[in-house]
């Protein structure tokens, strides 16, 4: 049996039941029986390999915006939502992929639902509120350059990656961040936050032919969208080992060492990942 073939065996033996909306949303249910509580999760094709130069860091800023309402949510109702019942919440911006969760107890999965819905078509964008989260953003960023091993960090990928997206770090540069501007957001959203983009994902006690018609509730009436396309430079191969030397004041030496390795597409990539934890002794999507 192939890596492949056993991935898709094990994800048959977890139970996770597998649909598409008209619209075009990926929807995974995995049903938990007496679970105490439930999750809520919904995942956007959209991270910093998204970006261009100019607008580095616009993904992570879009980020922080849809914590401040819209639609039927006003400005702190999903904190006071989940923290009503005593659930958390939050979101987080990578390369490749942008998630928000919600924990509830098991009978309130349907403030996730509704979160999540309102989330994806309906954010404000107010004026107001995107200059007041520039100050956060930009002060996030000048936090990381304070910190010698985020600067490693991002010169490993600026040296590994010469023409990909991936070269940037998900906060951005702050010549850019001082610039985007609310249009620029606006459109990022609207381009990349639709059903075709997304994969919503709900783990609790319920059983899929239950749950789905509250998903379909919420999600289904979200207008049917193409997903975008990813981006389409082309890294070209490495013919050497590259060395970047960053001299700063610092109480302690870092060292970064970075490998190529194949994309999703290749069965290699499950060993490799499994190897990763192994030898970096961090625990797989330890998010």
């Amino acid at each position: 049996m192939t890596k492949l073939a056993q991935s898709i065996s094990l994800f048959k033996e977890l139970q996770v039941s597998r649909h598409v909306l008209d619209n075009g949303l990926k929807v995974l249910i995995r049903e938990i029986p007496n679970a105490p509580v439930s999750g809520c999760w919904a995942i956007y094709r959209v991270g910093s390999r998204n970006e261009r130069p100019g607008v580095t860091g616009i993904s992570h800023w879009v980020e922080h915006m849809l914590f401040k309402g819209g639609g039927k949510l006003h400005k702190g109702d999903i904190g006071r939502i989940v923290s009503s019942v005593g659930g958390e919440y939050n979101g987080f911006t990578s390369k490749d992929f942008t998630a928000y969760f919600e924990v509830l107890p098991a009978d309130q999965i349907e403030k996730g639902l509704l979160i999540e819905s309102e989330r994806m078509m309906n954010a404000a964008f107010d004026p107001r509120e995107v200059e007041s989260e520039r100050t956060v953003v930009v002060s996030e960023r000048e936090g990381n350059e304070n910190d010698p091993e985020f600067l490693a960090s991002e010169e490993l990928f600026l040296s590994a990656f010469r023409f990909h997206p991936y070269r940037w770090s998900e906060g951005g540069l702050k010549a850019d961040l001082l610039k985007i501007t609310r249009d620029d957001l606006f459109e990022h959203y609207r381009r990349y936050y639709v059903p075709g983009n997304a994969l919503l994902v709900v783990v609790g006690p319920f059983a899929p032919k239950k749950i789905l018609p509250k998903i379909q509730e919420y999600f289904g009436p979200l207008a049917k969208s193409n997903r975008p396309s990813d981006p389409t430079i082309a890294e070209p191969p490495q013919s050497g080992e590259r060395r970047v030397e960053v001299r700063i004041p610092s109480e302690a030496d870092y060292i970064k060492v970075a490998y190529h390795a194949p994309g999703f597409g290749s069965e290699d990539v499950y060993g490799l990942m499994m190897l990763d934890a192994i030898l970096s002794g961090v625990r797989l999507f330890a998010f």
